[in-house]
């Protein structure tokens, strides 16, 4: 047994499922037990995850000292009771389902992990936004700093302000269930006809598109909001004490249109209200920060929960000139409490040190598994879909790739661990050339099969970023966490109004916006990454090789998937995109796979499937 006390992170049972494995203060592996069952979202107990974290460093459950659970069930249980209880008889229904729902499993949570791991394993159940918390802290580059941690719910708690210096974290004030806007934000989601959960992007992308003119009405009449960030949801507009909606009819009324069914079309009042619903987070979201900055007494700002992952509100708070720092985790979502609540015990229980050296501790979010780690080799992946890898002659790999990419191709990176958190950052990435104005359609409509007003992001040489993004010099964006407008010398377009009463416009959509087009928004935002060579070596030096060839150090990056999958996570999952989309060229691991190389016809989709079906995971 090892000497080492190991401390093993679970987030499940909610949604997007989760382990993490620390030791002495370290991250040693993370990952979200969907990448593994390929079931988006998994809530289910991290049985693959925690396979995968304990295999990396050699471990079996006895020798964990700790399991950590980023949540208290019994605090949540008492919200539950407590919100449906003093309900009306309309919540009989919703208590029912609730409960039909929790009991079985969440609420015997000690049970359920040492029923998974083994009766011996002692565990910790934590506490929702502390774990939060803990994962925005401790891996940030700051020894002390302001904490802001902002979601749906958790147990009681949908927004904590805390403050961390070295090992401690302490939480000042917290805003209670029902006000949140995380729900506020999911409550405008599926009014506009978007799942939530997944489709607060699809929001967010929408907005662009739109003019915020219910920005008035929704702070005038849903949310109160007082220039120090406290804030209250008025409850005649929602419908979740009372219910399995989450919003009433008034709504419908404020915003002058009926709910959106998934099927119809997109109109141009529903960017309207994405536009809105994004102009009042945006504010809501800068306020709680300059007060947690304010009540913690610190210019350093760390930030989790699933509000942190709304790009566009995190650009204003690094553009806003409030702050000395900004730091959000990478995987702010429920999957991040899994780290933050591992975290918290090696820091906070065993004492495990926390240096701190300028550089943040997420190991550039690549804690998850190689290609060839999970189900079969890489090799084995080629050799049973029959494809032939290209013989290079002594070409650089990143030479190779930079030559297929300036030539329009589209290429799928699969190499090194994958990421963990919801973002592809290059190894687990489609890349393209951001310079052809068909780009974007391209990917959106024969790659991704996704909704076509989507953007894409870019991925930038760190040190070229300001020659194309409106970026402090210096500031690095390796997470793609946050969006920047693109520099002003770059642009193009006329700016057209849209027509406020019909469908949404499709022909602004596909206008050339600037010399990159593919990563333009129609806003003329874009969600940069920033590549440094100490931090991803082999993509950097794809954007050099670029850069030589075509004089743009930018490209589009996506994340290696197709609409309604998970990130690809194995060799197999990897070749089966590839096989199943219209993707060129494939890097797996360090072989590169050409379509046109291939010296037998390919396959179409189905007949793919079936030859591969034998590979699904259990």
């Amino acid at each position: 047994m090892p000497d080492e006390r190991y401390v093993l992170g679970v987030s499940a049972f909610y949604h997007d499922s989760a382990a993490a494995l620390t030791c002495g203060g370290r991250i040693l592996a993370a990952a979200q037990e969907e990448r593994f069952t390929r079931e988006k979202g998994d809530a289910g107990f991290p049985h693959r995850a925690v396979e995968y974290v304990l295999g990396q460093e050699g471990l079996v459950p006895d020798d964990l000292a700790v399991v950590a659970f980023y949540d208290s069930p019994m605090l949540k249980l008492e919200r539950m009771l407590s919100t449906y209880l003093t309900g009306n008889a309309s919540a009989a229904r919703a208590f029912v389902v609730a409960m039909k729902a929790f009991m079985p499993e969440k609420f015997p949570v000690e049970k359920a992990i040492q029923h998974a791991l083994g009766s011996r394993v002692r565990v910790h159940l934590g506490e929702h936004h502390l774990s939060h918390a803990a994962s925005a802290f401790y891996p940030s580059p700051f020894h002390e700093s302001a904490i802001l941690t902002i979601d749906g719910v958790g147990e009681w708690s949908t927004c904590s302000i805390g403050h961390g210096q070295g090992r401690d974290i302490t939480l000042i004030e917290e805003i209670e269930y029902p006000n949140s806007l995380g729900l506020l934000y999911s409550a405008l989601t599926m009014f506009c006809g978007f799942k939530v959960n997944s489709g607060e992007y699809k929001l967010m992308g929408l907005a662009p598109y739109g003019a915020p003119r219910f920005q008035g009405a929704l702070l005038d009449e849903v949310i109160h909001l007082d220039p120090d960030g406290s804030f209250s949801l008025n409850p005649a507009y929602f419908a979740y004490l009372h219910g399995l909606h989450t919003y009433t009819d008034r709504l419908a009324t404020l915003l002058e249109t009926d709910p959106r069914s998934p099927e119809a079309p997109l109109m141009q009042i529903h960017a309207d209200i994405a536009a809105s619903i994004q102009a009042v987070t945006n504010r809501a979201v800068l306020a709680l920060a300059r007060r947690a900055c304010t009540s913690a007494g610190s210019s350093n700002l760390c930030l989790a929960g699933g509000v942190a992952l709304n790009v566009v509100a995190m650009g204003s708070l690094e553009r806003s000139d409030s702050f000395t720092g900004v730091w959000i985790q990478p995987a702010a979502g429920d999957a991040g409490g899994a780290l933050g609540a591992a975290l918290w015990v090696d820091h906070h229980e065993f004492g495990s040190p926390r240096p701190v050296d300028g550089e943040d501790g997420m190991a550039g979010a690549f804690l998850g598994p190689a290609p060839g780690q999970v189900d079969t080799g890489s090799a084995n992946a080629l050799a049973d879909a029959g494809l032939i890898t290209r013989d290079l002659g002594g070409t650089p790999l990143p030479d190779a790739v930079a030559d297929l990419l300036a030539s329009g191709s589209v290429v799928g990176i699969a190499r090194g661990r994958m990421e963990f958190g919801p973002r592809a950052l290059g190894n687990r990435s489609i890349l393209a050339d951001p310079r052809n104005p068909d780009t974007q359609k391209r990917l959106n409509l024969k790659t991704k099969y996704r909704e076509s007003f989507r953007p894409f992001a870019p991925i930038v040489l760190e040190e070229d970023a300001c020659t194309y993004f409106e970026m402090p010099p210096g500031l690095r964006s390796p997470y793609m966490l946050k969006t920047f407008p693109v520099q002003q010398a770059l642009r193009m377009g006329d700016g057209k109004e849209a027509d406020r009463d019909g469908p949404l416009g499709f022909e602004r959509i596909n206008e050339t916006r600037s010399v990159i087009p593919a990563v333009t928004h129609i806003d003329y935002s874009a969600r940069v990454q920033t590549v440094a060579s100490a931090h991803h070596p082999f993509l950097h030096d794809v954007l050099v090789a670029f850069r030589v060839r075509t004089g743009c150090s930018v490209l589009v990056n996506t994340s290696f998937n197709v609409r309604g999958e998970p990130i690809v996570c194995s060799a197999f999952d990897a070749v089966r995109c590839f096989l199943l989309t219209d993707i060129d060229a494939l890097v797996l691991d360090g072989s590169l796979i050409v379509r046109s190389d291939q010296t037998v016809a390919m396959p179409d989709a189905h007949e793919i499937a079936m030859a591969l079906a034998d590979y699904v995971l259990d």
